[in-house]
C-alpha cells in the first residue's frame, strides 16, 4: 500500500507503551510523518485495524551486509530489504566488505545508486584501509567507518596502531570489527590518544570483550552491540549446526551467552544488530566454507519470543533495537514512535506461535541456523515512511530512501 503525500493512513487499536505503561491508542500517519497518537478516531484515507496487537518503532539494525555488489548470488538491496521488512526491520546501516570494498568514493556513489532499490531505509558504513585516509575525509553522508582489526569476509583489516589511531580521529563514529584482545588494543588507543569521536564495538560475543568495552565507557564514547546469534546460540550448536552455525566472532561458551545476557539487563549492551551476513546453502555446505549467517529476518521473533519467556521485557527491546541505534548513529526522527518522527512501525502478534522455517524466508540464501525452532511472537504489519511495505506475507515494493546524517 503507497500512500501519496496527500493522503493519510489511520492505525486503530494500537497497544502502545508508553513510559512502560501499555495504553490503546490510534495514530495517525500524514506524509509519511506520525501526525498524531490519540485515543480519538480521527478521520484517514486508509484504515488498517492493529485489533489490540502490540505497536513499536521499526527496529534500526545497524549492522547488515546486503552483499551488493559484486556479491549478489548471496543478497542483494531488494531481497535484502525484503527480509528486513519481514522481520520488522525499516531501516539498516550496510557494511563496505562487498566487491569492489566500500572504501573509495566512487565505490560509495555506485553503492548508492545499487541501493535505490531497498524497500526499507538505508545508510551506508565506509570501510577504512592502511591507504584511503584522504578518502575517509571526503566521503559524505556515511553512518559510520568500519575498521577490521581481524580477519574476516574481505581483505580490510588495519593493524598499524598509527593508521587506526589517524582513522579514530577523522572519523565521526568507527565501528570495529575486533575480537578477543583486539577490543582492548583498540579501545586502549582510543583513549590514548585522547580522541573525541565515538568507537562502537561490534558483535561483542565473550564475557572479556564486554568487560573491555564495560571499562571505557566514557561519556557514552564507547558503545557496544550484540547479535541474536550470540544471545540465542553458543559453541554446543556447532556440533549439530556445522558450517551453519559458524561466523565471526565465533560462537562462544554458555557462560559467556550469560555474560551477554546480563549486559543486556544492566545497560553494558547498548544495542543489537544482526550482523545479517547470508551465504548460499552450498557454499556453507563445502569444506572451506565462508563464515556468517543470515538474521535481519529472525532477530524481532526471537527477541519476542525471549519476551514471552520471561528473558527481556519490551521496552529493552525497544531501546535496544530502535531508540539506542537512532541516537548513536544520529538518525534523526526515528527509533521512537513520537508525534512528527518518521511513521516507521511495526505490528506485532505477541500471541503468535510459528516455526522459523527456510522456505518461508525472504532472504535469498533461504536458510536460517534458527530452522525449525518455534518462536512466540512476529511481526505482521510493517510501515516504512507511511507506506506498507509487509504484511501479512504480502511484500509491497515502494521504494524507501537513503538516510541524511
Amino acid at each position: 500500500m503507497a500512500i501519496t503525500p496527500k493522503m493519510s493512513l489511520l492505525i486503530k487499536n494500537c497497544r502502545l507503551s508508553i513510559k512502560n505503561k501499555l495504553y490503546v491508542k490510534n495514530i495517525l500517519i500524514r506524509n509519511g510523518k506520525i501526525s498524531k497518537i490519540t485515543s480519538k478516531e480521527p478521520k484517514a484515507d486508509e484504515i488498517i485495524d492493529a485489533k489490540d496487537n502490540f505497536v513499536m518503532p521499526g527496529l534500526i539494525d545497524c549492522h547488515v551486509h546486503f552483499r551488493e555488489p559484486g556479491l549478489t548470488h548471496k543478497e542483494d538491496f531488494l531481497t535484502g530489504s525484503m527480509a528486513a521488512a519481514k522481520g520488522g526491520v525499516t531501516t539498516v546501516l550496510d557494511m563496505p566488505n562487498t566487491l569492489p570494498p566500500t572504501t573509495t568514493i566512487e565505490a560509495l556513489e555506485e553503492k548508492r545508486k545499487l541501493a535505490a532499490k531497498s524497500i526499507v531505509n538505508y545508510g551506508f558504513n565506509f570501510g577504512a584501509t592502511t591507504d584511503n585516509l584522504s578518502d575517509l575525509k571526503k566521503a559524505k553522508n556515511i553512518a559510520a567507518v568500519k575498521l577490521y582489526m581481524d580477519s574476516t569476509t574481505g581483505e580490510l583489516k588495519v593493524d598499524d596502531y598509527e593508521t587506526i589511531a589517524e582513522i579514530f580521529k577523522i572519523s565521526k563514529i568507527t565501528i570495529i570489527h575486533a575480537e578477543d584482545i583486539s577490543v582492548k588494543t583498540a579501545i586502549d588507543i582510543f583513549v590514548s590518544n585522547k580522541i573525541k569521536n565515538k568507537l562502537h564495538v561490534a558483535h561483542v560475543s565473550s564475557e572479556k570483550e564486554l568487560e573491555y568495552a564495560k571499562q571505557n565507557k566514557i561519556k557514552k564514547q564507547v558503545t557496544a552491540e550484540v547479535t541474536p546469534h550470540h544471545l540465542f546460540m553458543n559453541e554446543k550448536d556447532l556440533q549439530s549446526l556445522g558450517a551453519f552455525a559458524e561466523m565471526k566472532p565465533r560462537l562462544k561458551t554458555e557462560h559467556d551467552q550469560k555474560a551477554l545476557w546480563k549486559g543486556v539487563h544492566d545497560g553494558t549492551v547498548d544495542l543489537i544488530a544482526t550482523d545479517h551476513a547470508p551465504h548460499l546453502k552450498e557454499e556453507k555446505e563445502k569444506a572451506n566454507y565462508p563464515f556468517g549467517v543470515p538474521g535481519v529476518e529472525t532477530m524481532l521473533p526471537l527477541l519476542l519470543d525471549a519476551y514471552n519467556n520471561k528473558k527481556i521485557d519490551l521496552s529493552t527491546i525497544m531501546k535496544l533495537c530502535c531508540e539506542n541505534p537512532a541516537e548513536i548513529f544520529r538518525i534523526k526522527n526515528k527509533g521512537i514512535l513520537k508525534e512528527g518522527y518518521d511513521a516507521d512501525l511495526v505490528i506485532v502478534d505477541l500471541e503468535k506461535r510459528q516455526a522459523v522455517r527456510n522456505q518461508d524466508l525472504l532472504t535469498k540464501c533461504r536458510w536460517s541456523p534458527f530452522e525449525g525452532k518455534i518462536l512466540k511472537g512476529w511481526p505482521i504489519t510493517t510501515i516504512v515512511n507511511g507506506n506498507v511495505v509487509y504484511d501479512d506475507g504480502k511484500i509491497n515494493d515502494v521504494k524507501a530512501r537513503e538516510l541524511k546524517f
